[in-house]
């Protein structure tokens, strides 16, 4: 279990100010006060894990197709800042080895989310984990999560160490007995699709609830208000300080 959860966490860096899931976005997170990032990890053709969302190149890129059909050479040669920000040109996707080792010079805790392409679930967990019982310090915070029961299986049997936050969207009507058979140390829930009530419901599991993502002052009050442990924004900075004022009468 986690000894401690951040009330913000900056998602997919800070993205709100620089292009998601970049080097970039995680230096602007610590930038801004952030305790831990959030990324996404998805596999090239051959089989490299890098950070991106989606699971086709437009949005955060000048490529287009699918991520896994390109190499991980064939991706590098693409800018993933200009869509963002001038200011950004030139900046790449970067492999999770590269994001791995900026994180941990900033002294950042970590949710790794992985993100498979479809098909790919098993291998795509395998090479995230590999790499994070490689390079991961003890010292620093991890939580790995997915929405894929399968990455979450293939967290619990190959690195049972690292906590494990269970996605959810849609649960399904089994949300709870999955939890307990992958073992979850969380709960990620859309903060959207919650009540008071189903936030209790999640809690009366015993795990925290942690929620994405929110970039409204008065939103994160209130989920913080029904027991949410912590909640992903894109303006870690600038939730922080309007959560630091005083409440609105």
């Amino acid at each position: 279990m986690l000894s401690t959860l951040p009330r913000l966490i900056g998602h997919r860096g800070a993205k709100e100010s620089a292009p998601e899931n970049t080097l970039a976005s995680l230096r602007e997170a610590a930038r801004q006060g952030a305790a831990w990032v959030e990324v996404d990890v998805m596999l090239t053709r051959d089989r490299v894990p890098v950070l991106i969302h989606d699971d086709t190149l437009e949005r955060t890129t000048n490529g287009a197709g699918p991520v896994p059909d390109l190499t991980l050479a064939e991706l590098k040669a693409l800018d993933a800042g200009s869509w963002f920000d001038g200011r950004f040109a030139g900046e790449t996707v970067p492999t999770l080895e590269e994001a791995l080792g900026v994180i941990r010079k900033l002294g950042l805790g970590l949710n790794l989310e992985i993100k498979p392409y479809p098909g790919q679930e098993v291998p795509t967990a395998e090479a995230a984990l590999d790499l994070l019982a490689r390079l991961w310090p003890r010292g620093l915070p991890l939580l790995v999560s997915s929405f894929e029961v399968p990455c979450l299986e293939v967290a619990r049997d190959r690195a049972p160490e690292i906590p494990r936050g269970y996605l959810l969207w849609d649960p399904p009507a089994d949300w709870a007995a999955i939890a307990d058979r992958i073992g979850a140390a969380t709960l990620n829930v859309h903060q959207n699709r919650q009540t008071a009530d189903s936030v209790a419901a999640y809690r009366a599991t015993g795990r925290p609830v942690l929620a994405y993502t929110v970039n409204d002052a008065a939103r994160a009050r209130t989920l913080f208000d029904w027991g949410v442990a912590g909640v992903f924004t894109d303006a870690p900075g600038r939730l922080a300080a309007e959560l630091a004022e005083p409440t609105p009468r």
